[in-house]
Formats: C-alpha cells, sequence, structure tokens
C-alpha cells in the first residue's frame, strides 16, 4: 500500500549517499522550546534504509507524508493518553485542548508507516516541523511489532513529562471540558478525538476512555 501526503518538503544537505538526522536533537517552528531536549538518549536514523513511523494518533489517518506501506502496529511499554494541552493545533494557551500523547507503560495499537529511504529525511523534518512545535514531546525509536508478528524499530513521539503542557491525572470532567473548547490552526478538539475514536474503531480496536468522552460530547459531536 503506498500513499502520499501534502506536507512540504526540503532534502537533506548533504551529498553523500548517506544521510543521518539525529532523532531527539528537534527543530523547526520559532516557538520550540530549548529546554525540552534530551541529548543523553539523543538517536540516530539511518537514513540510507527506509523508515518506519508509528502513529497513534492524527498520524494515523493524516500522515502527511509519503509511504510505501502501511500496516496495524502494537507497541509495548507505553499507551496512548489525552496528556497534551494543545496550544498550537487543538487550543490556544489561553483554551487549550487537549492531544494524544505516548505516556509510560501499558500498551498501544495504532498505525506503522513504511517510508522509503529517499524521503526519510524529509519526513522527519515535516514530523518536527509538525509535532514539535511545542517540544512537547520526545523523539523515540522503538520497537513495534506489524500485524503479521514482525517487529521493527519505528520513530514515536512519546510525552516529555517535564514539559508544562503534560497534563497527567485531570477529571473527567476537566478531559471533557478542554476538549469541548479546543480549537486551533489544525481544527476543532472535538473533531480530532472524534477521528482518533473512529479510526481504532474501524482498526477493531476498544478505547473505552474515547468512547466515553465522546458520548459525553454527542451533541457537540453531531454538531460538528
Amino acid at each position: 500500500m503506498t500513499g502520499r501526503g501534502n506536507g512540504s518538503r526540503r532534502p537533506c544537505d548533504t551529498g553523500a549517499g548517506r544521510c543521518y538526522i539525529p532523532i531527539g536533537a528537534g527543530f523547526g517552528h520559532e516557538r520550540m522550546s530549548q529546554g525540552t531536549k534530551d541529548p543523553a538518549k539523543d538517536l540516530a536514523v539511518d537514513l540510507a534504509e527506509d523508515l518506519w513511523v508509528f502513529g497513534y494518533g492524527s498520524l494515523m489517518w493524516r500522515p502527511g507524508f509519503p509511504f510505501l506501506e502501511r500496516r496495524h502496529a502494537g507497541l509495548h511499554g507505553y499507551h496512548r493518553a489525552l496528556c497534551v494541552l494543545s496550544h498550537v493545533h487543538r487550543g490556544t494557551p489561553e483554551r487549550p485542548g487537549l492531544v494524544m500523547g505516548l505516556d509510560r507503560g501499558g500498551r498501544c495499537h495504532g498505525v506503522a508507516f513504511r517510508v522509503a529511504a529517499a524521503e526519510a529525511a524529509a519526513t522527519v523534518q515535516y514530523l518536527r516541523e509538525r509535532e514539535q512545535v511545542t517540544s512537547v514531546y520526545l523523539e523515540r525509536r522503538l520497537p513495534v511489532r506489524l500485524e503479521g508478528r514482525e517487529s521493527v524499530r519505528a520513530l514515536a513521539y512519546v510525552v516529555d513529562r517535564r514539559h508544562a503542557q503534560y497534563a497527567s491525572g485531570l477529571s473527567f470532567e476537566d478531559v471533557v471540558e478542554h476538549v469541548r473548547q479546543g480549537q486551533g490552526v489544525s481544527g476543532a478538539n472535538v473533531d480530532y478525538v472524534r477521528s482518533t475514536h473512529e479510526h481504532l474503531e474501524a482498526m477493531g480496536v476498544t478505547d473505552p476512555l474515547l468512547a466515553r468522552i465522546m458520548a459525553a460530547l454527542e451533541p457537540d459531536a453531531g454538531a460538528g
């Protein structure tokens, strides 16, 4: 299965046949914080090889980059959570929304995309500009198991628990209120949660919390 997104591309600045981009270094928009890097765990992606990317939120249905293959995948040791206050894509600093992050513990079902080596550098750059607007995530290469039991290492974005936008332990009522109020440059927070919920259901994955949130937001969702 092949696909293509609509993000802009810039090539890796090297004339060599092999190019490396450090995972964890981070770059992107001017609003990016410089205090959330983790140099001790900085990794490198060998961009002479195909790149796997693990999506668990909007990347599942709107990757925005070209890919050769799309597979259902599972990640152990992390779970999907509405644990990131969104100040740009689905909210504002004054009225933040809530978006997904990979948080510690459990298991996460998602989608793995295989990106051709020739597109790997541009894809990493695009993902940094999209995901790291406020540096709330840590870039990691994590082992994921694909449908069919094959295991690969994939680029994934894990929430930085030290970041000011990390929101753990919110009450259910607070979660619903943030989702209801959130509106950012990528659209309504309700649409984001609904799309995640519907995509997971289409994959045969049940997320009771998302189902409960959508039930609470049904009037808003129906009007969206």
